[in-house]
């Protein structure tokens, strides 16, 4: 069981929703401030769905469609990372801007820094190659095997690809099957033919 810090049962006696919030605010900064705030997470609302942003000091670590059970990846970000974890929308302004520029066809790449803790080994290497495809262009999944070095691990790009942590970030949904279909997203196709409406209309 999660022990991230929720403050929320702290605040139920409070009646004005106002002062919950300037609460859990000061209770947030005081935790950032005195080092026991590992990861910051809040929420955003995209033409995608819901998507949950999960932040630590290195940058982005997490970004996650409600398909994937948003308690179910705080749960796991408590456990593999730190479970001094906080609702803390502020750390997380800059990335929710960004993605709000990019989901209005206006932001083509992104600035933000990335934590990659959550890759490893080959998989690491093939979301390294996602980032140098295009805004708008789209590759195969044969020919990402081959620019991460191994041209015959199709089917580990594919697993790379459904196991990216950092998803519309890191650009999976711009791989493509050869024979030009869609493939399979974490987020679902309809969000995958989404995204790829959306830049191929900008």
């Amino acid at each position: 069981m999660t022990t991230r810090l929720d403050l929320s049962h702290l605040l139920q006696g409070a009646v004005d929703p106002d002062e919950t919030n300037r609460l859990h605010a000061r209770l947030a900064a005081t935790a950032a401030v005195e080092g026991v705030l590992d990861v910051a997470y809040r929420m955003i609302d995209t033409p995608v769905g819901r998507l949950l942003l999960a932040a630590t000091e290195t940058g982005l670590v997490r970004v996650a469609y409600p398909a994937e059970d948003h308690e179910k990846v705080l749960q796991a970000l408590s456990d593999r990372i730190s479970p001094r974890l906080l609702h803390h929308p502020h750390r997380l302004d800059a990335t929710a801007r960004e993605l709000d520029e990019y989901f209005a066809g206006h932001r083509r790449m992104f600035d933000i820094e990335l934590d990659w803790r959550l890759a490893a080994g080959f998989r690491a290497t093939v979301l390294h190659r996602l980032l140098e495809i295009h805004y708008g262009d789209t590759a195969s999944y044969a020919a990402v095997a081959r620019s991460a070095g191994n041209p015959k691990a199709v089917r580990a790009v594919g697993t790379a690809c459904a196991t990216n942590p950092l998803p519309v970030v890191v650009p999976c949904h711009r791989v493509v099957r050869s024979d030009g279909g869609m493939g399979g997203y974490l987020g679902g196709v309809q969000a995958k033919a989404t995204l790829l409406q959306l830049e191929a209309a900008a």
